[in-house]
């Protein structure tokens, strides 16, 4: 009897081994992913921290170079926000977080009415105003307005008068603010994130949510190629400032930094070793054939050899969508489904 036991052993561990494997696979991923989240947060966090001690330093002393300081550090936190941009999930949902750091898309133009009305008026901008006002007041978008618009700079209330920077800084240290609590709740997520089965899925969504808008949204509309065929760069993040090739670039290395391992992983586990090596070397194909200079979208749209370089851009993000939205979530068994971003 001992040779059939040990038979039938040898069988059952067989039979059973992959799927013991792809459920290490997939804890090992959400540990990749919270890590990974957690790094890009943290990022996050010093970036914003910087950029509300340089908002004061030059409200203090308006000279060029602490202006030059300014603008620096809202670009490097603003892409440190587009690194960790595709996270729809978790403490970024409460208090409607994600739309406090970046309120997009703005068709009605709402951050510029929020700033004509704050800018004009004579109560004090505090603490309280800012976080009373709405999303449209309390992100990016509304620093990136006042110190790149165009209109609101040839005007009277363009910084540094006094008003605007009582705008400007009390934004700045919302968002400093924000940055911080993201961090300590991401912190506090942890043992639910971890032990959660859900979350794999929901992890997986969100990255193949990102690449989605990526595709369709931020580049496939703005090119004219969905909608009325029109060219349009002000529907893009970032326009005001000319950086939006720069966020598009943000966020394509914060997938391949802090979505990719773990989806690796989960592939390799279930067996998928090729598709994801497919998926790396289309992560680094988009990297390497990123357009050059970062030219402003309105530049990128209007040339016709940057726009063909665009276009190949986007042919390359096309690609890796189907390779992750269709070919990763059959294999890992996702579903599509709704996410926070849907119905703007």
């Amino acid at each position: 009897m001992q040779p059939i036991t040990r038979l039938l052993c040898t069988f059952i561990l067989a039979a059973t081994s992959p799927l013991v494997w792809a459920s290490d696979a997939t804890s090992q991923a959400r540990q990749q992913w919270y890590e990974g989240i957690a790094t890009g947060y943290q990022s996050l966090k010093k970036e914003t921290g910087a950029l509300a001690e340089r908002a004061r330093d030059y409200c203090r002393n308006p000279a060029p170079q602490s202006r030059e300081q300014l603008e620096a550090a809202w670009l490097d936190a603003f892409l440190a926000w587009q690194r960790v941009r595709f996270v729809d999930f978790g403490p970024v949902e409460n208090n409607n977080l994600s739309w406090q750091f970046q309120f997009w898309p703005d068709p009605k133009n709402l951050v510029a009415r929020k700033a004509a009305y704050l800018t004009g008026g004579e109560e004090p901008i505090t603490p309280q105003v800012i976080s009373q006002s709405g999303v449209a007041v309390q992100g990016f978008p509304m620093i990136e307005y006042l110190l790149f618009d165009q209109t609101f700079n040839t005007g009277d209330n363009k910084l540094p008068a006094p008003r605007t920077c009582e705008l400007l800084t009390g934004v700045a240290a919302h968002v400093e603010s924000n940055g911080d609590e993201l961090v300590t709740r991401w912190q506090g997520f942890r043992p639910h994130y971890l032990k959660s089965e859900q979350y794999f899925d929901t992890t997986v969504r969100a990255g193949m949510a990102a690449l989605e808008i990526l595709e369709e949204r931020r580049l496939a509309q703005p090119m004219g190629l969905r909608g009325n065929g029109k060219r349009n760069p002000y529907i893009t993040d970032a326009w005001r400032s000319g950086e939006t090739l720069k966020t598009i670039e943000a966020t394509v290395d914060g997938l391949d930094q802090f979505f990719l391992p773990g989806l690796t992983t989960a592939l390799e586990g279930n067996e998928e070793k090729h598709l994801a090596e497919r998926i790396r070397n289309q992560f680094n194909e988009v990297q390497q054939n990123f357009p050059g200079a970062y030219l402003p979208m309105a530049t990128a749209l209007d040339e016709e050899v940057q726009f063909r370089v665009l276009q190949g851009l986007y042919v390359d993000v096309s690609q890796l969508t189907i390779l992750v939205n269709d070919r990763a979530a059959v294999a890992l068994n996702v579903v599509r489904g709704f996410n926070s971003s849907d119905g703007d």
